[in-house]
């Protein structure tokens, strides 16, 4: 069986009184995560993962940001998108590891819910899909709350 490891990530600066979109929920919250898209850094960092698993570049080639068609785009759509190509290809999702890096809103309480957005879109089960969360201890751009960053990586293997 062929077997292959990705790694994503990604980073959008926090914008006062704009939506908060990760995982594929709307968080709470007196800042957003601001971009092109509906900027979700852990389903674009998730994204990128997958892709580069499995030799198709990254989000920015396939879903540019200079494109208009993807202003205020739901990253569910990228993720859907990407799981096609995946198939195209004969891979499937074995499992994903997400860390996302922000100060607030505390995410641990949402973690249930953007497993049960996810494991649908990558085909696998919740308990193959983990996502953490940490903060930066008041240091850098996640520290002073600046912004907001992910990192995934993930395995696929050729379907059966």
């Amino acid at each position: 069986m062929n077997f292959r490891v990705g790694f994503g990530f990604d980073v959008h600066p926090l914008k006062e009184n704009h939506p908060f979109y990760l995982g594929g929920i709307r968080l709470e919250s007196a800042k957003g995560a601001a971009g092109h898209s509906d900027a979700d850094v852990l389903l674009h960092a998730l994204c990128d993962a997958l892709l580069g698993a499995a030799g198709l570049r990254d989000i920015g080639f396939h879903f540019p940001n200079t494109d208009p068609q993807w202003k205020g785009k739901d990253s569910r759509y990228f993720l859907q998108e990407v799981m096609q190509k995946l198939k195209e290809k004969g891979w499937q999702v074995v499992n994903v590891d997400c860390t996302v890096c922000l100060e607030r809103p505390k995410i641990n309480p949402h973690i249930p819910a953007m497993k049960a957005v996810l494991a649908p879109l990558l085909g696998i089960g919740e308990d193959a899909v983990s996502i953490k969360a940490t903060t930066n201890e008041q240091l850098g751009y996640v520290g002073r709350e600046e912004g907001v960053c992910a990192y995934a990586v993930c395995l696929i293997q050729q379907a059966l």
